[in-house]
């Protein structure tokens, strides 16, 4: 199925920007009131990139306001929640990332179901991550960083930037697969962890492409393997981990929205619809890619199989290396 579905104005923001309505597209009739977009997160990322960019095309789609309010915190399940409480009438919706599904097994007293407690949409991209090394480190390959954990296991340090995020997660799927034992340095957000994987402190991380390619191509760092099923365009000498030996493995995030559990088959095939035009117009290839994302659609029932997929998945992984949240 990822085969098929891969390829595969952003403005400020705290508290949320109203954009004016146009005219209508088609005869479905929207209530009478904006729409809300909540993003579990805070602004800039990509979630909150993906909401924006929506938000603005998808306005005089539907002849409302459309509005997008950030809602950080836990982890992505305060504004989580919010949305899996909201009434199903089509005029809330949440821009999010695989951080949902991977929620479900790292907090025991989660207040939502990520698999029942909404309706899919459908998916909006996909976003890759890099695996990159200090300069110094003799790793130059996926193998050589294996066969080096295997020799010294929990001696190699590799940073993300918290416990439980797909950076950290991505790199204990890999250490699973291998039978590798790295050491994990998390912190409390990406700044610091970058920093000090570009000053040789810790020695390797996986990072989004967007923000590991101007490194690697200065030489600041080196990069290993890519986590996409694909070889990217930003990185095209960089092996995938297909490539590097991983058959079958693939971390890449994936992106989409949601709605309330129970909103109506009728609006939520019509939002499909139309954030599914947004996605595929020429324009928004470049707009993605400069934010490290690739603009990806389906159907909603298709984005349903991905998020429950995942969902098994990242919980395997959880209890097999006995992740727990900070």
């Amino acid at each position: 199925m990822r085969g098929t579905l891969r390829r595969r104005g952003v403005l400020s923001a705290a508290g949320g920007v109203i954009l004016a309505p146009l005219a209508l597209t088609s005869a479905f009739a929207w209530p009478d009131a904006p729409l809300r977009v909540i993003v579990p997160f805070t602004p800039a990322g990509g979630p909150d990139f993906i909401g924006r960019y929506v938000a603005e095309r998808l306005s005089p789609m539907v002849s409302q306001p459309v509005v997008v309010e950030n809602m950080p915190g836990a982890s992505g399940n305060i504004g989580s929640q919010v949305v899996a409480r909201a009434k199903p009438d089509g005029l809330t919706l949440m821009s999010s990332v695989n951080t949902l599904v991977m929620n479900a097994s790292l907090f025991r007293t989660l207040p939502y179901d990520p698999v029942t407690d909404f309706t899919p949409i459908g998916l909006t991209a996909w976003g890759s991550l890099v695996l990159v090394a200090h300069p110094d480190q003799k790793a130059a390959t996926l193998a050589d960083l294996m066969a080096t954990a295997k020799a010294q296991p929990g001696k190699i340090g590799y940073a993300s930037p918290g416990v439980g995020t797909p950076h950290h997660l991505a790199m204990a799927l890999i250490e699973t697969a291998n039978g590798a034992e790295l050491m994990h340095v998390p912190y409390k957000g990406s700044a610091g962890a970058v920093q000090d994987v570009l000053s040789g402190q810790v020695g390797f991380m996986f990072m989004p492409v967007h923000v590991a390619a101007s490194y690697i191509r200065s030489g600041k760092l080196k990069a290993l393997v890519v986590s996409s099923p694909q070889r990217l365009p930003q990185l095209p000498d960089v092996p995938t981990l297909s490539e590097a030996g991983l058959k079958g493995v693939d971390v890449d995030m994936w992106y989409g929205f949601f709605a309330p559990k129970g909103t109506p088959a009728e609006i939520v095939d019509r939002l499909n619809r139309d954030i599914n035009a947004i996605l595929t117009r020429p324009e928004a290839k470049a707009a993605f890619e400069a934010q490290g994302l690739i603009p990806a659609t389906s159907t909603p029932a298709a984005f349903a199989e991905i998020v429950a997929r995942d969902r098994t998945r990242w919980a395997e992984i959880v209890a097999k290396r006995g992740i727990q949240p900070e």
